[in-house]
């Protein structure tokens, strides 16, 4: 695992930096990303350069330092990932004759071998693994950019500059991107729409105009010449889930879990290859207990497990995982955190996520990250389970309730709905708190007003598409709210997929792993964990397996009302099903609590009126007003307002950093060979 930066083009008239500086200036700011081991190199007369942090976990001596040349010498890459297989592809290529011989054992050179054989998109296709890398082919002239199948690793890109000092940039995190002398720093109020409604920002965007990111399992090819990005896909997984549900698995329910188990069995051994030390987060629920279960199956010593709890019973796991952990006999680490541990982490947010990101869980995925890291390099992760194997309650809560719903029409749906919320939130709640003490505990409800609210929103609803954006957004209505905004087409809005033959639930599964999977789930994965320089890997995501998910019947995924049928049927061949099964808990914090309590002043400051007027992004009377609610207790607006908090942070943090940059001006093209030398970094922890 790596981190990744470069330019093509021009150099600003300003710059002062020969290349190989500027270079270790933008990879320096991703130190963390590869702290054993930095290269870079360029070419002067093409004006290509590529620079390389290196984290070693396949191939730790001298033989996997990158950047890296082909053996023909055609191709140069920089490479950020793991080639699961890359064994296997070695033997093709011997087999084939295509090697003479080979210079070490990493899998960044069986991907160089396998471009000068095959090219670059049949090596990438024949891959499974995880990666983003950019690769010049000095044949051609054309700079290419790769990123994996779901988008496990990040890779951001864009033109800066004007004119013929226009250049093209590329890295892993945007903080590589604002080191260089022609990053413009102008800021997208589109995107930051986007992110009020998500709690991220949905690829291609970025928080900056004209910086992309690259879609998952896409090519970009770009060069002096064509200067205009092409992008294209060597695999969809809009097309795989088409593909899948068109042609089901046929066996029984007992053969798909069979095959479901022998599958996840082959990613799980491919993805425990590393030279280094490996564990798995474990937090006792059905997905991250899968992982746990089947690697401990294939480990002739105790794997090392880590999870953390938290005092508050609502937040709380680490019994879970304690229980399975006993039962398997991993070698468990667990930690319980203190409300002042975990806010302590909010000022570090802005730095580790570079991009306005407000999915609270982030705070408790640093945490287990940074718990990991002093015993392991590498850790296995459950996520995925739930968008392949149909695990969220909302998917379970459409199938009971929408066919119900929408058998209704519309307008009296709708008139129904503005009845319900004609009567305030607080007066709903007043009304349920005086009958409660009547009522039966099953049929008493927290927060009525605000239940009562959403399930008015679901029967004004449409179609069913309205409602999962409306289930998937947190500011029904960003646009309103960022001035000058014009909200993007996603591909949620504007740009959807049809997804020709998908039921419902199944469209809402793919959508969330083409859209939530991707830029929520793994980027608060990947950042956490590269912070600390944790390499992080996902089984559930193994191409082969997301293919077979998307064959098995729906009915294998989703029976009598239990969620990821199939895939509870492999654990429970280790796991006793009584440590299992529980209601399902989301992997949060209590942030509105804490906006309320000791949080409250930090929020005040960058919530304040007059800084919001002055600073122009956000119309100060709607945050005033969710603000002032949240705070009295008559809304729980923590999600709402946790958008704005973190995008206020992140302004603040970058306002700091460009205020303090270093100011740069002109070079000349002094290097042209791969650096040899081996710079050796303290280890970040």
């Amino acid at each position: 695992m790596c981190g990744i930066a470069g330019f093509l083009g021009a150099i600003p008239h300003h710059a002062k930096e020969e290349p190989r500086a500027l270079l270790k200036h933008m990879t320096d700011t991703i130190i963390y990303r590869g702290p054993d081991d930095a290269g870079y190199w360029c070419d002067a007369e093409h004006g290509i350069g590529l620079g390389h942090r290196r984290l070693s976990i396949i191939d730790l001596s001298p033989a996997g330092h990158q950047p890296m040349r082909s053996a023909a010498g055609r191709y140069v890459i920089a490479f950020n990932g793991e080639i699961y297989n890359h064994l296997l592809l070695r033997e093709e290529l011997d087999s084939a004759g295509n090697v003479r011989a080979w210079r070490g054992h990493s899998d960044t050179e069986t991907l160089l071998a396998g471009f000068d054989a095959w090219g670059i998109q049949r090596t990438i296709e024949r891959s499974i693994g995880m990666f983003a890398f950019a690769v010049w082919d000095r044949q051609t002239r054309t700079l290419t950019l790769a990123r994996d199948r779901i988008g496990e690793k990040p890779l951001y890109y864009g033109w800066q500059g004007r004119g013929s000092e226009a250049v093209f940039l590329f890295g892993s995190e945007l903080k590589a991107l604002r080191a260089h002398p022609a990053f413009e720093n102008t800021i997208s109020r589109g995107a930051l729409s986007l992110q009020l409604r998500h709690n991220y920002i949905p690829a291609p965007y970025s928080i900056y105009e004209g910086i992309a990111k690259l879609p998952p399992g896409s090519l970009l090819s770009v060069s002096n010449k064509q200067r205009e990005p092409k992008v294209w896909a060597y695999w969809s997984a809009a097309q795989q889930a088409v593909s899948g549900v068109g042609n089901p698995f046929v066996g029984t329910a007992k053969q798909a879990v069979d095959e479901l188990e022998i599958l996840l069995k082959e990613a799980v051994r491919g993805q425990m290859m590393a030279d280094v030390p490996l564990g798995a987060f474990l937090s006792g629920g059905v997905d991250s207990s899968t992982i746990v279960a089947l690697m401990q199956a294939q480990s002739s010593r105790p794997v090392k497990t880590f999870s953390i709890g938290f005092h508050e019973a609502g937040y709380n796991e680490a019994e879970y995982a304690k229980a399975v952990a006993r039962h398997l006999g991993t070698d468990h680490t667990e930690l319980y955190v203190t409300a002042e541990q975990a806010m302590a982490v909010i000022p570090r947010l802005p730095i580790l996520y570079d991009e306005p990101f407000s999915d609270s869980s982030q705070i408790p995925t640093f945490l287990v990250s940074q718990l990991a890291r002093p015993h392991v390099t590498v850790s296995l992760s459950g996520d995925a389970g739930d968008e392949l194997f149909c695990g969220y309650n909302r998917y379970r809560m459409t199938a009971k309730l929408w066919k119900k719903v929408n058998a209704g029409p519309l307008p009296l749906r709708r008139l129904a709905a503005r009845g319900l919320t004609s009567v305030s939130v607080q007066s709903w709640n007043r009304m349920a708190s005086s009958v409660a003490r009547f009522l039966p505990r099953s049929l008493t409800y927290a927060d009525l007003g605000d239940k009562l609210r959403k399930g008015a929103a679901v029967m004004a609803c449409a179609s069913l598409d309205a409602l999962y954006l409306g289930l998937v957004s947190h500011w029904d209505d960003p646009g309103s709210v960022v001035i000058g905004a014009t909200e993007p087409f996603t591909l949620l809005t504007g740009n959807a997929h049809p997804l020709s033959g998908l039921d419902g639930i199944q469209r809402m599964m793919a959508l969330d792993l083409l859209t939530y999977l991707p830029d929520d789930i793994l980027v608060k994965v990947d950042r956490a964990a590269m912070s600390v320089s944790l390499e992080t890997r996902v089984p559930f995501l193994d191409h082969r397996v997301v293919e077979f998910a998307w064959r098995l019947p729906q009915s294998v995924k989703l029976r009598d009302g239990t969620t990821k049928w199939a895939l509870r049927q492999v654990l429970y061949k280790y796991v006793p099903k009584a440590l299992i099964e529980r209601p399902k808990m989301g992997f949060g914090v209590p942030i509105g609590d804490w906006l309320r309590g000791p949080l409250r002043d930090w929020a005040e400051t960058l919530l304040d009126e007059s800084r919001l007027r002055h600073e122009g992004f956000f119309k100060p009377a709607q945050v005033r007003s969710k603000w002032e609610e949240h705070l009295s207790g008559r809304r729980d607006w923590q999600y709402h307002l946790w958008d704005v908090l973190m995008f206020q942070s992140w302004l603040e943090h970058q306002s700091s950093s460009i205020s303090g940059r270093h100011e740069t001006s002109t070079y000349s093209w002094q290097c042209n060979e791969l650096d040899s030398s081996h710079q050796y970094a303290a280890r970040i922890s």
